[in-house]
């Protein structure tokens, strides 16, 4: 049978164990997040859109789905 004080001993080193895990788990995600944020931080060229191609256009197949929805 073990005494109080070395289960109280093991149970304060599981703990600190368990801290550190948990402060070593956030450390990388918050690391990952900031590589990912670096990354994306660079700018994107946007493709050049014809103006035929912008906007609703209601072709002959969206008024047949418009029609089925009636």
């Amino acid at each position: 049978m073990q005494n109080n004080n070395t289960s109280a001993t093991v149970q304060a080193e599981r703990r600190r164990f368990l801290k550190g895990l948990a402060s070593a788990s956030a450390a990388a995600g918050l690391a990952a997040a900031a590589g990912t944020a670096m990354a994306s931080s660079e700018p994107v060229e946007t493709p050049v859109m014809d103006d035929q191609v912008q906007g609703y256009r209601e072709s002959d197949h969206i008024r047949a789905y418009y029609a089925s929805c009636r």
